[in-house]
């Protein structure tokens, strides 16, 4: 038996009086944060959530996030976090492809109203019978949002103990949604034994700091499944503080890594980007440079191919090798890691973590073996602890992708003699955009619902900052009239931030194969 929530649980029973969250000027320990927790776990069993049943979140890094996470799986319930810039549309969709019963929804900002789409969406999905409020006023009992209820209204009066229902180590704790070439998005089934091992095993990787404080600054989205395990769930484990931050900030970030002696790091290539750029715009004195590097002992990069001058810029500043991991939604992410610390190669995602097997295979299965000088290529799969149950409800896509306990990725790689993968190409035609996954398709088909719209192909194309950007070429409707602008416009009402194309292209034609399949590489460049 086994229950993810025992990360939380254990720290309020070994140091409960240690930080657990710090927020702005919010300083809760471990065994208040679990005590709310367990408040969260009595409401929704009071409501007639039952184990199995899905709870939406969607929650920016804010003490929100950890309350509800853990205690709908102290009910014994299945947590389905939702990126916090998904369109209402967008939310509806995964509110009735889950089943979620319940949806808990930041209120959120006048610049990003997340509670009033989510509450629309809530509206849309007959299936899903309860929405609480996680308003921005700490403690506020009246919802900004006309209809709603507010999470410190509905835990008024609720016990703060909870007795954990015991899953089974393989039932359900986390659906996160992905995408494929299928266009909609899927649903990853994540065991608690998938989350609490990678947790685990992802531990087995940090640096020590010599006194021993551990100090996480929280800076990739929780709703995210990298920052669930490598930041949540693993910091919990290892009783560590963690410092949250609802959006990553250059200068913000260092004020923080200053005040509350950050010793580890976890972001995507461009948070360092935007972290070394904090530095070289900062006045004299503005930070204490030399106080952050010798706090930081740990830096942790994965969601796109870190620059190696980005990396050795990194060292420089701060004094510590960026550990670069690889992995996917539906390995719970971590797979792989390049770590400095043991041995590391430029350019790679490294080798496979404890208790995971990784090999490269044909279209068929076949795994791919070296021979004679040249390096193996094939497509990554992957074996262990960490895959997915599958995908919920797709059982079409859980064969095309599953066989044996084996995953196959759709990432295409080499692997030497030492065995050290580097990534060659994503045979998905997947984008990352600033650390963020987004699929071509999904786009594409949001794209051809425009009346002036004939057909539309969706690519991403190098960016300073973003690593890639989201580029579409569309050949219009004959005689229907419209400008690239409008069309960006329209998508951006329909399609979350950092998935609308920012750039679009009008053409006549668009390559293709004989078989009608249009050649993306081609419109690459």
């Amino acid at each position: 038996m086994l229950n993810l929530s025992v990360v939380l649980e254990d720290g309020a029973r070994s140091v409960p009086e240690k930080d657990c969250l710090v927020f702005g000027d919010l300083r809760l320990n471990y065994a208040i944060t679990n005590m709310i927790a367990n408040q969260v776990a009595n409401l929704l069993v009071a409501r007639g959530i039952r184990p199995g049943d899905r709870i939406a979140l969607a929650s920016p890094n804010v003490p929100y996030f950890p309350f509800v996470y853990y205690g709908a799986l102290k009910a014994g319930a299945v947590v389905v976090p939702l990126n916090v810039l998904l369109t209402p549309r967008e939310i509806a969709y995964h509110l009735e492809d889950s089943g979620a019963k319940a949806i808990f929804a930041f209120t959120g900002t006048a610049e990003l109203p997340l509670g009033e789409r989510a509450f629309e969406a809530f509206n849309q999905v007959d299936t899903c019978e309860i929405y609480i409020d996680l308003p921005a006023s700490p403690g506020a009992t009246e919802s900004a949002i006309e209809g709603a209820e507010t999470l410190w209204k509905a835990l008024e009066g609720r016990p703060g103990d909870f007795e954990t229902v015991q899953a089974n180590s393989d039932d359900t704790a986390v659906i996160i949604y992905t995408s494929g070439t299928t266009g909609r998005p899927k649903g990853a089934e994540l065991s608690h034994n998938n989350l609490m091992m990678n947790s685990i095993v992802s531990c087995s990787l940090v640096n020590p700091h010599p006194d021993g404080r551990d100090v996480a600054l929280v800076v990739l989205p929780l709703f995210h499944i990298f920052g669930q395990t490598v930041m949540l769930n693993a910091a919990l484990y290892r009783h560590a503080t963690l410092v949250l931050m609802p959006r990553f900030d250059g200068d913000e970030a260092l004020r923080l890594m200053e005040k509350e002696g950050v010793t580890g790091f976890a972001g995507v290539p461009t948070m360092y980007w935007g972290l070394l750029n904090a530095v070289r715009s900062s006045g004299e004195g503005k930070y204490d440079l030399k106080a952050i590097a010798e706090n930081l002992v740990d830096a942790v990069s994965g969601g796109a191919a870190l620059p190696a001058q980005l990396a050795q810029d990194f060292v420089d500043t701060f004094g510590v090798g960026i550990k670069e991991g690889y992995g996917l939604s539906e390995t719970s992410p971590a797979a792989s890691f390049n770590n400095p610390a043991v041995k590391a190669k430029t350019g790679s995602i490294g080798r496979p973590l404890w208790g995971v097997e990784m090999k490269l295979i044909d279209h068929e299965w076949n795994e791919i073996v070296k021979e004679g000088d040249e390096d193996p290529v094939g497509e990554i799969a992957i074996r262990g602890h960490l895959v997915m149950k599958g995908y919920h409800n797709r059982p079409e896509a859980n064969a095309e992708v599953l066989k044996d306990g084996w995953f196959r990725t759709g990432d295409i790689a080499r692997r030497d003699d030492e065995g050290f993968y580097f990534i060659i190409d994503r045979s998905k035609d997947m984008i990352i955009r600033g650390g963020y996954n987004v699929y071509p398709r999904e786009i594409e088909e949001v794209l051809m619902t425009h009346e002036a719209v004939s057909l539309a192909a969706v690519v991403g194309v190098p960016h300073d900052t973003h690593g890639e950007e989201i580029k579409a070429f569309v050949i219009p409707l004959e005689g229907v009239e419209i400008t690239a602008e409008e069309l960006v416009e329209w998508s951006r009402a329909r399609l979350a931030a950092y998935k609308y194309p920012r750039e679009i292209e009008f053409r006549e034609s668009l390559p293709m194969t004989s078989t009608g399949k249009i050649l993306k590489r081609e419109l690459r460049g």
